[in-house]
């Protein structure tokens, strides 16, 4: 699939689904970086077929697995890290919000860069999504108290400074001849052997990875669901570039609040309500956009 629109969406989706799955194995006594694990490990084995047709052959693009290395440690470990470890503190949905400023941090870069301006109804579609982005965040202080979750709000606040250079390096940096399956399945390898090995120094070491048996059947789903996701994710990447890639924040924060609310029984107030809202009209410019082009 090439085509822009159904990319975002789906990616975006499978985004948002991550937070209130990643918050339900850490309540279950799965450390963050065990679940990071498995996502890479999951998703790098799953889409590694391209891989394996390469093996022996001396073709690989050049500079392909510096790209996998920087492109998993920026995009993958550190961001997924602060995701799981912030969610059990700051509830899944709010988690997700921290995706929706990952557009105007892309934005900044992208035109520190000199990559191409978005459209005008693109640049709308991000302006209002950042409006409603800020709403969202607003909110949180409606149903706890902020003061006893400052640090872990302002680490969460990198989430999208990694994210959004994650975003600029893959664009400016992918690899001539490579593929969207081969690039997601080398960065996800290489970012479950960093984890493989954070896990091997940390207190408790290996042992911990056992602790996945905790939760069989949501292993499963987020490993399929993974595999997906970071092979729409460098598809979108290839055809819609790094600015529009990085709007699946704010279709990813819409499902992670929905799914908070639904699945876990998170409770937001109006605030957050009316910034959700606001998102969605800015994901509807982000549409117009694309399909104008």
């Amino acid at each position: 699939m090439n085509r822009p629109i159904p990319l975002l969406l789906i990616t975006g989706v499978l985004l948002g689904l991550i937070f209130p799955m990643g918050r339900v194995a850490v309540e279950s006594g799965v450390p963050p970086i065990v679940w990071t694990f498995l996502i890479a490990v999951g998703s790098g084995v799953g889409l590694s077929l391209p891989l394996i047709r390469r093996l022996g052959r001396r073709d690989w693009p050049r500079g392909f697995w510096i790209y996998a290395v920087i492109s998993g440690l920026v995009s993958n470990v550190l961001p997924n890290l602060l995701v799981f470890a912030s969610a059990p503190r700051l509830g899944a949905g709010h988690v997700g919000l921290m995706f929706t400023l990952s557009p105007v941090c892309t934005l900044a870069l992208s035109l520190a860069a000199g990559m191409r301006r978005p459209s005008g109804i693109a640049l709308a579609g991000i302006a209002i999504g950042f409006i409603g982005a800020v709403i969202l965040v607003l909110g949180k202080g409606e149903t706890r108290p902020v003061a006893a979750e400052t640090l872990w709000l302002a680490l969460a606040l990198l989430i999208p400074v990694f994210l959004a250079l994650g975003n600029i390096y893959r664009g400016l940096a992918w690899p001539t001849g490579a593929g969207a399956m081969e690039l997601a399945s080398a960065s996800n390898l290489t970012s479950a052997i960093m984890l493989l090995a954070a896990i091997a120094i940390s207190g408790e070491g290996l042992a911990q990875i056992v602790s996945v048996a905790n939760v069989p059947m949501l292993g499963a789903v987020q490993l399929v669901l993974s595999c997906v996701y970071y092979l729409a994710l460098f598809a979108l990447q290839r055809v819609g570039g790094p600015v529009y890639l990085s709007q699946i924040g704010y279709v990813g924060a819409a499902v992670a609040l929905a799914a908070g609310v639904i699945a876990l029984g998170e409770r937001y107030g109006a605030l957050t309500w009316t910034g959700a809202t606001i998102v969605l009209v800015g994901i509807g410019f982000t549409i117009r956009a694309q399909m104008r082009r």
